[in-house]
């Protein structure tokens, strides 16, 4: 019995210890395109990821009970470190899942829900080369049904967004376009996006957010218009996920992070 005690608590260790490498493999494989991101995301990490996790527990509650129970008693802290891998796992996947609840499934965000800043048409095509990607349609799109988010289905995206995210609104100052530009260029770049494009005499900013494990892409679109009474500039920000259904509230948190930012250096600017 000792033997088989040593045995399933080490099988337990190495299956716990496989069980962030499956994770890693699936994120990392889809940033650098060795799998396709519905595979990595849907199939191994959201499908597969939490009945590995689950098996991987099971797994090793059983090797810590054999631990504790099998004379002579060894092995327990091994047994331990297994149980705590995939229980850290899935304790982190209920708090996502919690998290997601609470949080509308769109990943389209504007600041101008009337009239949303567009993208070049480089993005545009760079958007369209992505298999199952999601498309620039923020006024005519709706929710589609989903188990995961039953009580959203066939809502108006624009209608969700503006009961989720009412907050977020148009900037507006008294300093000009031409002169207001290289601010907001700097709150862009402050925020550590990929700027791509700089235009100031159009007054359009475009930039791109990475994700660290996935890789997803996120575009953000900047827009610098003149009041209509000509006094100061309206700036409206635009940001969209390339992929997935759900945002999980960023592209809200970036538009908000950085009109925050902006807005401290528009008052730094005016009482400087």
């Amino acid at each position: 019995m000792a033997g088989v005690r040593g045995f399933w608590v080490r099988a337990a260790l190495v299956l716990s210890l496989l069980v962030p490498v499956w994770f890693a493999a699936a994120a990392l494989g889809t940033k650098y395109g060795v799998i396709d991101w519905r595979f990595g995301l849907g199939v191994m990490t959201l499908k597969f990821g939490p009945l590995l996790l689950v098996g991987a527990l099971g797994f090793a509650v059983i090797g810590l009970l054999l631990a504790l129970v099998v004379a002579p008693r060894r092995g327990r802290l091994i047994a331990m470190m297994a149980v705590l891998i995939p229980a850290a796992g899935l304790g982190y996947a209920l708090y996502l899942k919690k998290s997601v609840a609470d949080i509308p499934p769109i990943h389209d965000v504007s600041t101008d829900l009337v009239d949303p800043p567009g993208f070049s048409q480089a993005v545009v095509d760079a958007r369209g080369k992505v298999s199952g990607g999601n498309a620039l349609d923020l006024l005519t799109a709706t929710i589609p049904p989903s188990p995961n988010f039953p009580a959203y289905g066939g809502k108006a995206v624009r209608e969700v967004h503006a009961e989720a995210y009412g907050d977020l609104k148009s900037t507006v100052s008294d300093v000009s376009p031409n002169d207001i530009f290289q601010i907001v260029l700097d709150a862009a770049k402050a925020q550590g996006w990929a700027i791509t494009k700089s235009d100031a005499a159009a007054g359009v900013i475009e930039a791109q957010s990475q994700s660290f494990w996935f890789g997803f892409i996120d575009d953000i679109a900047i827009r610098i218009r003149p009041l209509s009474d000509g006094t100061g500039s309206v700036i409206d920000v635009r940001s969209v996920s390339r992929v997935g259904l759900s945002d999980l509230g960023m592209n809200a948190r970036r538009v908000r992070a950085f009109q925050t930012d902006l807005n401290t250096r528009l008052n730094e600017a005016a009482t400087g």
